[in-house]
């Protein structure tokens, strides 16, 4: 039985009032309560509910749902209902083997686009405060500091298209790559193999954060590998 978005039985304006939400606004939204796991994939979305959420109409909403079936967070089925896309086994390692070369060339184009010194910065967060979470396993805190990584680096590459492509990646994997930080040894693992790229990116050396980069995705893709049937 599919899960639903609890709605109120109400009529929802045809028109926008002029404090709404943009529709750029409700996507990102939406987008980040799915690929943090905060929906859970089968849910249904049911547009009445989002309009009156977001104050809304339904044009926009049906817009918004659309913009994330485009990602991939959303499946549209046979009666036209939107729901949360259900996580396939062999699209997230397809995913992850994408993002494994694309996190690469992320960070070596960061790495030759901005001074070595300016990474200083990064090498005392995952050499600190990043050293204390993973030992008292503060999940919410490291994760946030990953997730504040990774925006940096992938702005430092001045490369929008690839900035659009590794968001899209990134929401279809997120929850998956989180929840395997929580598994036994991942984030002590994790954190050196992290240590490393930012270390070579403070050197200046972008093939080697390159390489350090790629082979630190493909340790999570192992790890998701070795206990797909706890995270999925």
């Amino acid at each position: 039985m599919q899960k639903k978005v609890a709605i109120e039985d109400s009529a929802v304006s045809s028109s926008d009032p002029e404090d709404a939400p943009r529709l750029d606004q409700i996507i990102d939204t939406l987008r980040k309560r799915i690929s943090r796991g905060q929906i859970a994939p089968g849910t249904q979305l049911q547009e009445i509910a989002l309009a009156l959420e977001f104050g809304v109409s339904r044009p926009r909403i049906r817009d918004a749902l659309l913009s994330l079936q485009q990602r991939g967070l959303v499946e549209r089925q046979r009666n036209h209902s939107a729901v949360v896309a259900k996580l396939d086994l062999k699209r997230v390692f397809e995913t992850l083997d994408v993002r494994e070369n694309l996190e690469g060339l992320c960070v070596r184009l960061a790495t030759q686009n901005r001074p070595p010194e300016s990474w200083q910065y990064l090498v005392d967060l995952f050499h600190g405060p990043m050293e204390r979470y993973a030992r008292e396993n503060d999940f919410d805190s490291y994760l946030a500091e990953i997730e504040n990584f990774r925006v940096a680096v992938v702005e430092a590459t001045d490369n929008s298209v690839l900035v659009e492509m590794l968001d899209a990646l990134r929401d279809r994997t997120r929850a998956i790559v989180d929840r395997t930080t929580m598994l036994p040894g991942r984030i002590e693992l994790g954190l050196k193999e992290l240590q490393l790229v930012v270390d070579a990116m403070r050197r200046g050396d972008a093939v080697e954060a390159e390489r350090l980069r790629r082979a630190n995705i493909a340790s999570q893709r192992d790890f998701v590998r070795r206990f797909q049937n706890y995270i999925l």
